[in-house]
């Protein structure tokens, strides 16, 4: 049986002439234990096939399965159960409570299974030691750097223990040293057992799935399956026809040439005027030796 199952799922914002169609007759198929990386423009429709599979949002047309159990028939506090113990969510801007530290954010899942405070704690530190922020579970979140906040957000994700973890953008605040170090984290949760899926728009971090799913104007282009280490095949292509610089790069360039130019010339008028002096006054010289 499959973990997550959409059959012709269409999502639309708004209505009359303002509607919007986010997905379009998406159908999806997802195993336990893949890793499966979503790729497409700004706008394609990722984020929003991410909120519906993760129970946030519901399709306005189609069948969403999860687990086997028919999205549209669980009632909202039966689909607040299963999002808690069954998915969990890494977000691109961590949203870490700022006045809590990292072990109480962690630990604030756990609040809502009415667990003891003790308990609560207790599991939170080994889930910071799973990420190796132990050490770091008193700081709160503005102590800590980019990559070790989002790895807070990791440890707050898994503490429920859950079958599929969603990760939207989990990298697009980081530096490519804290990308690594999260998707790294990401890779080895995933080699435990974990379904992971993951939203990202850098070619590279497609090392790290075992699919790829390619998305524009709300529909899947392609599906693709791929090795882990490797940069999937249709993420290389685009990988390697990004232009090196950007319009706005080549216009700073020709600005910065056009005030360096004028310098440059500056100094070769410096240069060629007392050479001629010096040829001016030799000349006097010689004809006056003739005479």
């Amino acid at each position: 049986m499959s973990l997550i199952e959409l059959k012709d799922v269409s999502k639309l914002y708004g209505f009359g002439d303002a509607t919007t169609l986010a997905l379009d007759e998406v159908s999806l198929t997802i195993e336990p234990g893949e890793c499966v990386a979503v790729m497409g423009p700004s706008g394609c429709g990722k984020s929003t096939l991410m909120s519906i599979i993760g129970l946030l949002d519901s399709p306005t047309h189609g069948v969403y399965n999860l687990n086997g159990r028919s999205a549209a028939k669980l009632r909202q506090a039966q689909a607040a159960k299963v999002r808690r113990d069954t998915i969990g969510f890494i977000f691109q801007s961590f949203n870490l409570l700022p006045k809590m530290t990292a072990l109480e954010n962690v630990a604030l899942p756990l609040a809502y299974k009415g667990l003891t405070p003790n308990r609560r704690l207790k599991a939170a530190s080994n889930m910071l030691d799973r990420v190796g922020l132990q050490s770091r579970e008193y700081f709160l979140p503005g102590q800590l750097s980019g990559g070790q906040a989002q790895c807070v957000a990791i440890a707050r994700a898994l503490v429920n223990n859950p079958k599929v973890i969603i990760a939207d953008e989990p990298t697009g605040n980081l530096d490519s040293q804290n990308a690594r170090l999260v998707m790294e984290l990401l890779s080895d949760i995933h080699k435990t057992g974990n379904t992971v899926i993951f939203v990202t728009h850098n070619p590279e971090l497609t090392r790290f799935a075992t699919r790829v799913v390619y998305m524009r104007d709300g529909a899947i282009v392609y599906d693709e399956q791929t090795e882990l280490g490797k940069v999937a095949r249709r993420a290389r292509k685009v990988m390697y026809t990004i232009p090196a610089s950007s319009e706005e790069d080549d216009a700073a360039g020709v600005s910065a040439l056009m005030h360096a130019v004028p310098q440059k010339d500056q100094q070769k008028s410096k240069v060629k005027k007392p050479s001629r002096r010096k040829v001016a006054k030799k000349r006097p010289k010689v004809r006056g030796g003739r005479a």
